[in-house]
């Protein structure tokens, strides 16, 4: 254990720098607080002292408003497995809106079934119904299971990020030692957190123990076989196939998480390289092929509760822009490329994934900072395309779960998570969280381009230490 670091002077020192740097994103915050909270409508892009605005965006790259060609490895929240803005998405895109095609119309058409289709074949799922995010994905697959059961309590993962919605707010934020969990926002009820099980991931041990205790009351359990706002790390085969064996024990919906994994680590669902079949499965980010595109897929007897058929007892009608056409037309489009093109896109994702970490491993060695990506694969995933690095005080450190990386007194947060990212943007390189996922345009130059970033960045941190 240790004392977090005190990192002010230099970033104060860093603050100054970049507002010389990028004075034109700096103007553009300052009009911005004039009309939206904090400059901004998604918290984790409003970086301080201010965020970068952006004029344009292609393959590995992005442009900002003081003409700084960013190297960028957060591809639009990890979603853009082919970069930005690629020809295969636009190209069809574009074609769509010449023919009088694409905005909203308010009807089906054949794109939905075809991508439902698509979704179906590479998840094993049965019925699929479309929405707009994954935080609503996440909702009404809980909602579901509670219907389908007929109880209330929800099981999920401290540290564990399930969107900005009612039970996905309940044990995210690292409190030691917290029990009982509670809401993390204002505005709930104080109660819902009395019908949240808050267990740790990749601890068999521990989830059996809570479902003895909570199993016969439990409607679900909702967990990311990839661990992503967490600590990116996948889960241990032994942990996700206990899950699945006490959901089915316990008569429990199993919901797996896959707004992150799912066609990030081959063209359908993470968990079928664990051999786990879920339930439900939520996914959205990659799916959408750079468009808002969220789905719940799962077993036709529990989705069937939002359907005529059930009653419409859930009510997940879906919105205004639920299956929009040219939200449907992009994923139809990415979704066939990734199948069609498994065999190359994912290895190389992988390769470059261990290259990514190794060479930010071995920047920071090479001044005298221990650090250790999480994102690496095991057993069951082959290969990963996803990488943060931590700054555990102690080399021995394991890391497994969120507890172990979001830990102040086990590892340096403040370095990773702000000093890290504000420090790299200097360099021209953007990341979040510490890090971030590669797309297909990433080349072996731009690997090394973040390698050098990182080693100057860590002689910046290590004459602050």
């Amino acid at each position: 254990m240790s004392t977090p670091r005190d990192y002010s002077k230099l970033t104060n020192e860093l603050a100054a720098e970049y507002a010389r740097h990028s004075p034109k994103s700096a103007a553009l915050n300052e009009r911005a607080l004039q009309t939206m909270i904090d400059g901004g409508s998604h918290s984790l892009r409003l970086i301080k002292p201010f965020p970068p605005r952006l004029v344009s965006a292609r393959g590995a790259y992005v442009q900002d408003a003081d003409g700084h060609t960013i190297l960028d490895f957060w591809q639009g929240h990890y979603a853009n497995v082919l970069g930005h803005n690629p020809d295969v998405i636009t190209s069809a895109l574009a074609r769509a809106f010449e023919s009088g095609f694409g905005l909203q119309t308010g009807f089906t058409d054949e794109l939905q079934v075809q991508v439902a289709e698509i979704l179906c074949k590479q998840t094993g799922a049965e019925r699929v119904r479309f929405t707009t995010s994954g935080a609503l994905a996440t909702m009404n697959a809980i909602m579901l299971a509670r219907a389908f059961t007929g109880r209330e309590l929800v099981m999920k993962v401290g540290g564990g990020w399930h969107g900005a919605q009612p039970w996905g707010l309940i044990g995210v934020s690292f409190m030691s030692g917290a029990e009982p969990w509670r809401a993390e926002s204002a505005g709930l009820p104080d109660a819902l957190a009395r019908e949240v099980v808050v267990t740790r991931y990749n601890h068999p041990e521990m989830l059996r123990e809570h479902f003895k205790q909570h199993g016969n009351r439990l409607a679900c359990f909702i967990v990311e076989p990839f661990m992503g706002a967490g600590g990116f790390m996948p889960a241990t085969g032994d942990y996700l196939q206990t899950a699945r064996e006490l959901c089915n024990q316990y008569g429990v919906v199993l919901i797996l998480d896959e707004v992150i994994s799912g066609f990030r680590f081959r063209a359908g669902n993470l968990g079928a390289l664990y051999g786990v079949q879920p339930d439900l499965t939520t996914l959205a980010k990659v799916i959408g092929g750079g468009m808002p595109v969220a789905a719940v897929a799962g077993r036709a007897d529990i989705m069937k509760l939002c359907g005529r058929d059930g009653g419409n007892k859930v009510r997940f009608p879906g919105g205004t822009y639920s299956g929009h056409p040219a939200s449907l037309l992009a994923a139809k489009t990415l979704l066939t490329y990734l199948v069609e093109h498994e065999s190359e896109v994912y290895p190389r994702l992988a390769q470059l994934g261990a290259q990514t970490r190794q060479a930010i491993e071995d920047a920071f060695a090479a001044e005298g900072i221990f650090a250790r990506c999480t994102g690496h694969p095991n057993d069951a995933v082959r290969g990963s395309s996803l990488a943060v690095p931590q700054f555990p005080y102690d080399e021995k450190q394991a890391l497994l779960d969120p507890d172990d990386v979001n830990d102040p007194a086990k590892c340096d947060v403040e370095l990773r998570d702000h000093l890290f990212q504000l420090a790299l943007l200097l360099e021209d390189v953007h990341v979040v969280h510490g890090g971030g996922a590669l797309s297909t345009m990433h080349t072996e130059q731009d690997i090394a381009r973040l390698g050098e970033a990182c080693r100057r960045v860590a002689r910046r941190v290590k004459k602050s230490m």
